[in-house]
């Protein structure tokens, strides 16, 4: 929660900080004490895990990164392994989420140490999710097959809650780790990225078992047998052959598609405007003038779309009250250029005496006038609005604006020259059902515009890119990303990263990208990998109670 610290006196700040950094330290200094090698192992593990993710961008080191964690909990009490997984947790999501310190410490105008608390809260909720499941072995797995059977679905059950819960936050899950590998998330059109999330949770669990083995360790007291070890590592290899198998002739087919499909030449303008500024009414016209050079010096390749990024015109561009003369530049300018243009800009509607505030994309025609829009659907919270207002009206949001925005309509379209485009906004391409619904509702192609300036040249805007692959290959439609200081770029419908810009420079790319009608299992069942894992979870639990009465989940001390 983003507080107003303006409201407390300095020294009221200074007290309630380091009363809570003071506890948190007391706690976390009293787990490394008692579990002083499982506590080193279970940061290894954490920092692995942040290792396979950009920019460090390892992703094989995924395959081995729950090992150092599974091993430290062979012999631990349910109370030890649930304090062992959140240790392990919070130094992943700290490590991987750093980003977010300078950007509220810039952006939030938070104090520094305010920003590092926050963090810290925030990675010990995610790294909850991580003492949930290591608690879950040591109550429901004591035996290796368990291990191994039942490590994947728990793990794939909860990103899946993690999705949903508190509006949800999938940012990263371990399966985005690997975007970079086109053969292996061709699954994720039928699974999501919750079937590759399983893979590297299933192969993690193998590969402990036969190390335990080959150490001659047990699992929660019991011998691993050869059969186990072995048995385990040759079924985990064959479901990768199969699917990497899957995904070649995958690959294959939707590549002949392509050749078949509409096409179409797609302009991204990288404007690179300084956060700073963005606002500023004295920059206002030169940002628009800029983005319209950077647009003209794209007709020479003759692009059927021009797409701006998120709030590229920093004024409300429907509206007849304000910034009217600017809002006349842009039309002029695509008149001149006889282009069709698709951007970002904040609007209004009135309802009565409200009014009702929205991050919206719009589309003009070459005569310059407005076909439609598209309003965000997934707004982010204590940025775009204030959940619980109401009971908590001390908590702002992190971005001073006029007042909090209003959600969209899910799944809806733009279409353009009879072509529906699904339009994601920010953050928005990070969740899966939104982009299947667009998919579903006949979308041809999706275009993500950002604003990725917050971030800096930190890991965020990498992270935050690699993200989008999966929703391409999801529901096999070409991606285009249209960001103001980077990362834009192309994807095509397998997931082949075409180009890509740097980030903080001024670029205009363009690229043919195919308009694709397939659909694919995901887009019809949608996230029924991931429920029926956590509906398998539930049964399992309730069989493991109902057999062992003693296995009753007990409140820990």
């Amino acid at each position: 929660m983003l507080i107003h610290w303006g409201l407390l006196s300095p020294v009221e700040q200074n007290k309630a900080a380091i009363s809570k950094i003071a506890l948190s330290k007391t706690m976390i200094l009293k787990i490394l004490n008692e579990y002083k090698k499982e506590s080193l192992l279970a940061m290894v593990s954490g920092l692995l895990l942040t290792c396979s993710f950009p920019k460090i961008n390892l992703g094989w080191t995924a395959w081995i990164a729950f090992i150092p964690l599974l091993y430290s909990l062979k012999d631990l009490s349910l109370k030890g392994s649930f304090y062992i997984g959140l240790v392990s947790g919070i130094i992943h999501y700290c490590t991987l989420l750093y980003w977010l310190v300078p950007t509220m410490h810039t952006y939030g105008n938070l104090p520094f140490w305010v920003g590092c608390l926050l963090l810290f809260l925030l990675s010990s909720y995610l790294g909850l999710y991580f003492a949930f499941f290591s608690a879950f072995l040591q109550k429901f797995c004591r035996t290796p097959l368990r291990l191994v059977i039942w490590f994947p679905a728990v793990f794939v059950s909860l990103e899946f809650i993690r999705s949903f819960l508190f509006s949800g936050f999938p940012w990263e899950l371990i399966g985005y780790s690997q975007f970079e590998w086109i053969s292996l998330i061709q699954l994720s059109d039928i699974t999501g990225v919750y079937g590759i999330s399983f893979l590297i949770a299933l192969a993690n669990g193998s590969l402990c078992v036969a190390l335990l083995h080959i150490g001659k360790q047990k699992w929660q007291g019991i011998n691993i047998s050869k059969k186990i070890a072995s048995g385990s590592l040759a079924t985990t290899a064959l479901i990768m052959i199969i699917i990497l198998a899957y995904g070649n002739i995958r690959i294959q087919s939707i590549d002949r598609m392509m050749k078949t499909a509409d096409r179409a030449k797609v302009s991204v303008i990288q404007g690179n405007i300084d956060q700073s500024v963005k606002w500023n009414p004295e920059y206002q016209k030169n940002t628009i003038l800029k983005y319209l050079n950077l647009s003209f010096s794209t007709l020479a390749d003759s692009p059927s779309l021009i797409v701006w990024p998120e709030t590229a015109t920093p004024f409300y561009f429907s509206s007849p009250y304000t910034s009217s003369h600017l809002t006349q530049l842009i039309q002029e300018g695509v008149q001149k250029a006889n282009i069709w243009l698709l951007f970002g800009s904040p609007s209004y509607e009135r309802d009565g005496k409200s009014l009702h505030y929205y991050n919206t994309a719009y589309l003009l025609n070459p005569e310059g006038e407005q076909i439609g829009n598209y309003n965000k659907v997934h707004l982010v919270p204590y940025g775009e609005y204030v959940p619980l207002k109401k009971w908590f009206p001390f908590i702002g949001k992190l971005v001073a604006q006029v007042g909090d925005f209003q959600s969209g309509i899910k799944g809806s379209t733009i279409v353009w020259n009879q072509h529906p485009i699904g339009v994601q906004i920010c953050f928005e391409v990070i969740f899966p059902d939104l982009a299947r619904a667009m998919a579903s509702n006949q979308a041809e192609i999706f275009i993500n515009i950002t604003n990725d300036a917050w971030f800096g040249t930190s890991s965020g805007p990498f992270q935050h890119f690699s993200m989008t692959v999966f929703r391409a290959v999801e529901n096999k439609r070409a991606l285009v990303r249209s960001a103001n200081t980077g990362i834009s770029g192309f994807i095509d419908p397998v997931g082949r990263i075409l180009e890509t810009t740097s980030l903080t420079v001024d670029a205009a790319r363009t690229r043919t990208v195919p308009l694709m009608k397939t659909g694919t299992v995901y887009m019809k069942a949608g996230d029924l990998f991931s429920k029926v894992c956590l509906i398998a979870v539930f049964i399992f639990m309730i069989f493991c109670m109902i057999q062992h009465p003693q296995n009753t989940i007990k409140p820990l001390n």
